[in-house]
């Protein structure tokens, strides 16, 4: 069975490798390429043959591929989706993953590493390399970080990230000094922080103070 692939890329030369690369695997095809979202919306809509697989960049004009990606995963939930990308940020990912890719890939890839993740993605339905597994088990992990803190200590973490002294925060929180310590102390071991910077940046990362 030949699997169909679309490559969807704003850099002409470089899409026209990778459709060319993905030809010289065996039970592969490139179907047709696209210069960006909106030109592939607009391909899937007439055409009457889909892909099984769109190999999809991240930065393009028109309409880039996070929010092509929650387009197509909508409207042609079949159809699977790999990110094909420079982009190394884990924002850019984990956007990319919750948008609806079932992997993601750097442009960088040696070519048996393409093919081996088209071929799990036709087996599987996903692929993800190491470090993006990682980051996937850590994105689901800080929310339930997050549910098992306590209102008081949330509440002292805002402060924290404050330039006020433990003292004046206890003075706020109608708490003894050391009860506030045993606040900072609890967190310190939950989060697997060590300072006070750790926690502001826990806190700006997590969205439960504005930076």
């Amino acid at each position: 069975m030949t699997h169909k692939i679309v490559v969807v890329d704003d850099h002409t030369l470089l899409r026209q490798a990778i459709g060319h690369m993905v030809n010289s695997f065996d039970n592969f095809e490139t179907l047709y390429e696209c210069q960006n979202g909106e030109e592939l919306l607009t391909q899937l809509q007439t055409s009457k043959e889909h892909p099984d697989i769109i190999l999809m960049d991240i930065n393009m004009p028109i309409m880039d591929g996070i929010e092509a990606t929650e387009k197509v995963s909508s409207l042609w939930p079949e159809i699977k989706i790999m990110a094909l990308s420079v982009e190394e940020e884990d924002s850019t990912i984990l956007s990319m993953l919750k948008a609806g890719a079932c992997g993601y890939l750097l442009k960088d890839s040696k070519k048996s590493v393409l093919r081996q993740a088209l071929e799990q993605l036709v087996d599987t339905g996903y692929y993800h390399t190491p470090n993006v597994a990682k980051l996937l088990v850590n994105s689901l992990k800080e929310p339930r970080i997050l549910d098992t803190l306590k209102d008081r200590e949330r509440e002292f973490l805002t402060h924290a990230c404050t330039d006020r002294t433990y003292k004046e925060i206890a003075n706020i929180m109608c708490v003894s000094p050391k009860t506030v310590e045993g606040y900072r102390d609890s967190l310190y071991e939950k989060l697997e922080i060590r300072n006070r910077i750790g926690l502001v940046l826990f806190a700006i990362k997590n969205k439960l103070v504005n930076p």
